[in-house]
């Protein structure tokens, strides 16, 4: 699962609880391994359902809310991106892959990830989201990452161990991870790479901070 490279290195910086300079109030969650921009196999996308409107101004809030992150200053903040992702889930429900394309519901996938000052939104976008993954409509890579997320914001052990801090010796899982031996099982499961790669990759990111 591959990002447009403009995202690559913010969206690596999203896994990390610490680091990665982002928003004041905000931490961070995924890797670049949000979903592809084409539907995946087996996924039925309605011509008839796509709202492009609603797909661009997703995209364009990512964009935004990426090139804050790069160090852009932008008019609009974190909580602006979280009250109007709000609204459109009002409106529409979850932004499914027939609603918005794969990478529309990245996009707002993200914008949650970033919504740290309203854990009762992040929580209540993770059930809309394990609906939508259920119904073969969003990334369960996606919703490990928001599982995680919600999960650690709480103090709770986490499941995927995608929530990393970067710690005097290198990438630290933020919470211990629920049953750490089944950890790979999971992460397979849901199309996340290895605990190991992941970690060696987070040590790179590490150092790159610390410098």
């Amino acid at each position: 699962m591959k990002l447009p490279s403009r995202f690559a290195r913010p969206l690596v910086c999203l896994l990390l609880l610490t680091g990665c300079g982002t928003s004041p109030g905000t931490t961070d969650g995924p890797t670049g391994d949000p979903p592809p921009t084409s539907p995946s196999p087996g996924t039925s996308v309605s011509p008839a359902a796509f709202d492009k409107a609603l797909h661009d101004e997703l995209i364009a809030m990512l964009e935004r809310d990426q090139a804050d992150r790069e160090g852009t200053p932008q008019t609009e903040s974190d909580q602006a991106r979280t009250l109007r992702l709000k609204e459109i889930i009002r409106t529409h429900g979850w932004p499914t892959f027939a609603l918005v394309g794969e990478d529309g519901g990245n996009a707002a996938w993200a914008i949650v990830q970033h919504s740290d000052l309203d854990p009762a939104f992040q929580q209540e976008a993770l059930d809309l989201l394990r609906a939508a993954v259920a119904a073969r409509q969003a990334s369960p890579g996606n919703l490990a990452y928001l599982e995680d997320r919600v999960a650690v914001a709480k103090g709770e052990p986490q499941v995927y161990g995608t929530q990393i801090r970067c710690g005097p010796d290198g990438p630290v899982p933020a919470t211990p991870i629920r049953d750490e031996p089944g950890v790979e099982r999971r992460r397979a499961e849901a199309g996340l790479p290895t605990l190991t790669s992941y970690l060696a990759e987070m040590t790179t990111i590490c150092a790159q901070d610390t410098n």
